[in-house]
């Protein structure tokens, strides 16, 4: 029902994230054939067809039960074990009607694992979006709290990107392309801005921005206290982060902006 009233008001795709009743030190249930966004990309498949595009998020912190992205080797990801995970979850995702599987774990070499499974499986028309400078941002909270995936020990350093790093933005997005990605992304969007227009500028190649959860919950609730105005205030966020050289901006704000800007 949200999703038929979102894409109504011409929202071009949904991005869906999955919380499952049950949690492992593998994650086995983000491939699971019956699991929670396999359910639901199956059910909006049904209903919308090819009228919206079903992007499917393919990372682990959300399935285990020690909140990391990967597979652990004691405290430590297991950068290769994980890849292994997520080609299946790619084909599962992919079995169940999502047009895009977009990586988020920045694991190395996951773009390059994804589209071999994805091809092998004779999903060679499903395109990968790939997260492909994803920092280690303070701006994640609203979402990790409501997902439940906050690592339960440690933080993400080992494999998101370093806040002040733009070269490393630069060679990871430059990897993930040699890898056969179809598009790439910067998450966070408004506190990267800069490393967003290097990215269009250095490789004028499909790009996307995330305007993460904290970043949405900061505008909120000074609009519900009264300091700004939603719609002007969510309307020139949005035309910052495509101004900056986003194709594609991914938002919490899409229900309402597609409304204001039609």
């Amino acid at each position: 029902k949200e999703s038929r009233e979102i894409v109504e008001r011409g929202v071009a795709g949904l991005l869906l994230f999955g919380i499952p009743a049950f949690k492992d030190e593998g994650g086995t249930e983000s491939f699971n054939p019956v699991g929670i966004v396999q359910q639901g990309l199956r059910a909006l498949k049904d209903e919308f067809g090819d009228e919206v595009l079903l992007i499917a998020d393919l990372c682990l912190c959300e399935y285990t039960s020690h909140g990391h992205c990967g597979v652990l080797s004691g405290q430590t990801v297991d950068n290769d074990a994980t890849l292994d995970v997520y080609k299946r979850i790619a084909v599962s995702q992919a079995d169940s009607g999502a047009d895009i599987i977009a990586p988020s774990g920045m694991m190395d070499g996951q773009v390059g694992a994804i589209r071999a499974a994805l091809d092998r499986a004779e999903h060679s028309e499903r395109a990968v979006l790939a997260y492909a400078a994803k920092y280690a941002s303070s701006f994640y909270g609203p979402f990790r709290e409501a997902a439940e995936g906050a690592p339960q020990y440690g933080d993400r350093r080992s494999y998101q990107q370093d806040p002040p790093n733009v070269d490393e933005a630069l060679r990871e997005v430059a990897l993930d392309i040699a890898e056969g990605a179809d598009a790439v992304m910067v998450k966070p969007a408004i506190g990267y801005l800069d490393v967003l227009r290097a990215v269009k500028e250095r490789f004028r190649y499909p790009t996307a921005a995330f305007n993460v959860s904290g970043e949405y919950s900061m505008l909120i609730a000074a609009a519900e206290r009264g300091w700004i105005d939603e719609r002007a205030a969510t309307i020139e966020t949005l035309t910052a982060i495509k101004r900056a050289g986003a194709d594609v901006v991914i938002t919490y704000h899409a229900k309402k902006a597609a409304e204001w800007l039609t």
